[in-house]
């Protein structure tokens, strides 16, 4: 049977992230893969999460350690995936297209000298091939990997979640890998600044809320905040919105910006211009407000509502109350 490595993120509360279980969607393949779950020397209770895994299709859990901090060393930690993809055997290894596995997927691929499939929106890990957003969002791409093993990155959101009906936390095995890994001591994390806003991460959230240039004023992002805190959302902004002062640019989505799949995504004011288009294309839902009835927006939506921010968004808060 072939087998798959996942590579798990986990949260600061020790939970999974929920973007997770659609990697392990797709790690299932056509065939029904081995799926295994790899975990970077996580202080979190492998116990307390094995359920959630086992449900999404994990037969084995891999807890990776190493002699050295692993935790701070980008290469400790890629040279340690290697060592644990040769030990099991894997035949492709994927992960999330996030800030960190950007970041050790390619030193991955670098090393192994493997071609590399990043920012998927589909993998097939049977015919090792993948789908991938192409001039910038306005196609789609299917490529193919020539490759001994396949190494992805999907894009968080971007694969629907499906749960097996038949597995249980006591079908997962743990085990812990010593990782016989060297560090290059190129490069170390030395310290972690976090913002303190405690907002939903944009490339995280299943929902998502963005005010154009018709926000006006900075001031008037609450109004969307307030609709998201009910909603469970991120808050964006597009590039004309950035551009004005309004927001700043870690709230920018489009091609210049943040590249999100959102089951839900709110465009409240947008233009709809292709660059902003590119960058949230894949949303599962795309529903658009605005006053001007042909906005390019309204071609691309799901859902249109013709009407003024400031009055659709107070409603909408309203009646979610």
């Amino acid at each position: 049977m072939p087998k798959t490595g996942v590579l798990i993120e986990i949260a600061a509360d020790g939970k999974v992230k929920d973007t997770n279980y659609g990697v392990l969607t797709a790690a299932r393949g056509k065939s029904g893969n081995e799926v295994y779950a790899l975990i970077i020397d996580s202080s979190a209770g492998v116990d307390a999460i094995k359920g959630e895994l086992a449900a999404y299709g994990v037969q084995k859990i891999v807890v990776i350690t190493a002699t050295n901090d692993l935790q701070n060393s980008p290469d400790l930690q890629a040279t340690s995936i290697i060592a644990a993809s040769k030990e099991y055997g894997f035949n492709s290894l994927l992960g999330l297209a996030s800030a960190s596995g950007r970041d050790i997927f390619a030193r991955v691929a670098a090393l192994l000298d493997e071609p590399m499939a990043s920012d998927c929106i589909s993998v097939d890990v049977d015919n090792k091939s993948a789908v991938k957003s192409h001039f910038s969002g306005k196609t789609f791409a299917t490529v193919q990997l020539d490759c001994s093993m396949m190494i992805a990155t999907i894009r968080p959101n971007a694969i629907e979640a499906v749960k097996l009906a038949d597995s249980g936390p006591d079908s997962v095995e743990i085990i812990t890998f010593n990782a016989p890994a060297t560090d290059s001591g190129k490069v170390k994390r030395v310290e972690v600044k976090k913002g303190s806003s405690g907002k939903i991460e944009l490339t995280e959230a299943p929902i998502i809320i963005t005010g154009g240039r018709a926000i006006k004023a900075s001031e008037n992002y609450k109004m969307l905040e307030e609709c998201a805190a009910i909603m469970g959302a991120a808050v964006g902004a597009s590039r004309a919105a950035v551009d004005a002062g309004y927001a700043p640019h870690s709230m920018q989505v489009g091609q210049t910006g943040k590249t999100v799949s959102p089951k839900l995504y709110i465009a409240c004011g947008v233009s709809g211009a292709v660059q902003h288009f590119a960058g949230m294309k894949t949303s599962k839902i795309i529903v658009g407000i605005n006053t001007d009835k042909d906005a390019p927006i309204f071609s691309k939506c799901d859902y249109g509502i013709v009407g003024d921010i400031f009055e659709v968004i107070p409603a909408l808060t309203k009646a979610l109350k």
